[in-house]
Parts: structure tokens; sequence; C-alpha cells
């Protein structure tokens, strides 16, 4: 990122090619639809290259760039929801119950192994928690960095991640249970 705020183009498509996927999956995991994880992945990338001036090279990359990530997604949340810009977090849980109501009805059908169980799991998470769990574990990103990039307190992100992942404990508890007596 050092090379491309010194106007390095080359530097710009390393870190696209490096990081677009997870750009695009941490989109993805929020939206279920392609197209708008492409739109939101290039408005993501566009505000990286106009805030290019004022990164800080003594910080690290990644929560930087997802903090403008997540920036762009409450965007969208706030667009489809009409939310106001300080709408609070009763407002930010409606909409995250909106947006799990629709994942759920948009692909259950035909979901039998493991792995499409653990996304439809996810799926049913409040976004706020999903986010933070997909942060977490998808990016690898320490919860005082998480609260960075969510604008939040660590101890905010922590009970997200701890209702989160007791959530998904109890969805998969048949699952795991029936993988253990194989």
């Amino acid at each position: 990122m050092a090379a491309y705020a010194a106007d390095d183009r080359r530097a710009f498509d390393t870190l696209f090619t490096r990081l677009s996927g997870r750009v695009h999956g941490f989109f993805l995991r929020s939206f279920f639809d392609s197209a708008i994880a492409d739109d939101l992945l290039q408005a993501t990338f566009l505000k990286l290259h106009r805030a290019r001036a004022q990164y800080q090279r003594d910080l690290p990359f990644r929560p930087w760039l997802f903090t403008i990530a997540a920036r762009v997604r409450l965007d969208e949340l706030r667009r489809r929801y009409r939310l106001a810009e300080d709408g609070d977090e009763e407002l930010m849980a409606k909409a995250d119950e909106a947006q799990a109501m629709a994942s759920d009805s948009a692909g259950e059908a035909g979901r039998t192994d493991l792995q499409e169980a653990v996304r439809a799991a996810l799926a049913r998470l409040p976004e706020s928690q999903r986010m933070v769990v997909h942060l977490h574990r998808y990016e690898g990103m320490t919860f005082p960095e998480i609260a960075k990039v969510l604008s939040t307190t660590e101890g905010a992100v922590k009970l997200r991640a701890f209702r989160a992942y007791e959530t998904l404990r109890e969805s998969l508890k048949d699952l795991v249970a029936k993988g253990e007596a194989a």
C-alpha cells in the first residue's frame, strides 16, 4: 500500500489481486448476492484509491482496508433500509433481522452437507454478529482490530462474537453429534 500511495500503479494491481477475493467474500457473506458484492467491492477499492494519500505506513493495512469495506457495507445497509446516518443499535438490529430473513428464504433448499449447513447457520446470524465472525475467523483479525474496523468497543465485539459462536454451536450441535457418531 505504501508503494501505491507513492503512485506506483502496479502496486494497486498487486493489492487488488491479493485482497479483492477476501473483500468480495466479506460482502457476499453480508448480502448473499454476487452482483451486489461486485458493486461494493468496486466502491471499496474506489474509496481506497481516493484515500491512498491518508494511508499511514506504520499501521497495518488489512484493518484499514476492512474499515473502508465496513463503511461501504454500512452505507449499503442504510440505503436499503433507509436508516439515518446516526442510526442506533436498535435500528441496525432490525435491519439485521430483515437481512437474515431474506437470506433464509433465498437458499434453504437442497443443503445437505456440512459445509452448506455451516453456511446456512452463518446466514441466519444477525448481520452484526456475522460480520464479527467473518472478520475474526476468515480474516484472522483480533477483537481490538475488529472494534476499530466497526467503530465500536472491544467489549461490544466480544459480546457479538460470543453470541454468534453460541448460536452457531447450538445450531450445529446435531450435525457435530452425527459426525462424532460416524
